[in-house]
């Protein structure tokens, strides 16, 4: 089942009643959509066990502890925003797979030769896809160049291709931008992607802890103040979906300054985002997990390629 994406950005009082989330709405100004919805003493109930997804994006949320045990027990990820309502801040259950202790102990002890070849698999894929997000927004250029790229790809991209390959990327995918360089602090449509990426983020990191692997050990990524590394390692190859959808919404609104509510609705979107793999179209969480899981069959020897996805456009 594809979970459900709860997004809220009004003040709300959220607990716990018979199992279901309950949101009590405070204030004058709640939306028509949300009115309709609500009984006579302003609620709307939830079942968590159909959530994936749980967005605050309000500082006048309330949450009880009740709403985080059970959305801890039905692994829901539970995502914050900041004052510019970018998600910042991401909770997970610590065990979402019984087998987690077996499952860790593979990953401590996989070989760092592995780590290096499926790293370099995840670069492969991900500079295809971009050449393909690219080709598809920019018909001037050629996927050659991307498929020249993607073979020289070594293990654990020691040439740096990856780097190569971005450079060229981003200064071709908005050149009617002036000016545009990719850059978390840069100019819109940055804060698209930003935005975009922390989705994406939050996606995988609730995959790697539902499969009962760690997402702090990381493939490549080695931060010692980062909680995410491989998180951030399994996400590479799916970020030029995130691009894909920022070029459709600066395509159909222009450059936006703000997030507003109809391109946080767009972006709130990347779960169910259809990706194809050699042999199936699935959503991009139900992609996500499959990515997971054919990591991990990699750490115990039962596989030797990633699960990973190919982008057509």
């Amino acid at each position: 089942m594809i979970g459900k994406t709860l997004y809220f950005s009004q003040a709300v009082y959220l607990s716990i009643r018979n199992e279901l989330l309950v949101a009590r709405f405070e204030g004058q100004d709640i939306p028509l959509e949300i009115q309709e919805r609500l009984n006579s003493k302003n609620e709307i109930t939830f079942a968590l066990s159909e959530v994936a997804y749980l967005v605050l994006d309000n500082p006048q949320i309330t949450l009880t502890q009740a709403v985080f045990e059970v959305c801890m027990k039905e692994n829901v990820a539970i995502v914050t925003c900041d004052s510019a309502h970018i998600p910042t801040g991401l909770c997970l259950a610590l065990h979402s797979n019984v087998l987690q202790t077996e499952r860790y102990r593979e990953q401590i002890h996989a070989p760092d030769m592995l780590k290096k070849q499926l790293w370099a698999q995840v670069i492969k894929q991900k500079i295809i896809n971009q050449g393909r997000v690219l080709c598809a927004w920019q018909p001037k250029y050629d996927i050659a160049y991307f498929q020249t790229l993607s073979k020289a790809v070594k293990n654990g991209d020691i040439s740096n291709c990856e780097a190569t390959a971005a450079n060229f990327y981003w200064a071709r995918l908005f050149s009617q931008i002036p000016g545009f360089i990719r850059r978390r602090e840069g100019m819109p449509p940055n804060n698209l992607l930003n935005y975009g990426y922390a989705i994406l983020r939050a996606i995988t990191a609730r995959a790697i802890v539902a499969t009962g692997l760690l997402p702090t050990l990381g493939l490549h990524h080695t931060n010692r103040y980062n909680p995410y590394c491989l998180a951030d390692d399994m996400m590479e190859a799916y970020r030029p979906y995130v691009d894909h959808l920022v070029c459709q919404i600066v395509n159909q609104f222009g450059i936006p300054e703000q997030l507003d509510k109809n391109i946080k609705a767009r972006l709130l979107q990347i779960p169910y985002i259809d990706v194809h793999f050699r042999d199936e179209v699935s959503p991009l969480m139900n992609g996500v997990q499959k990515t997971i899981h054919s990591l991990y069959r990699c750490f115990v020897g039962e596989d030797r390629k990633l699960y990973l996805p190919e982008i057509e456009l």
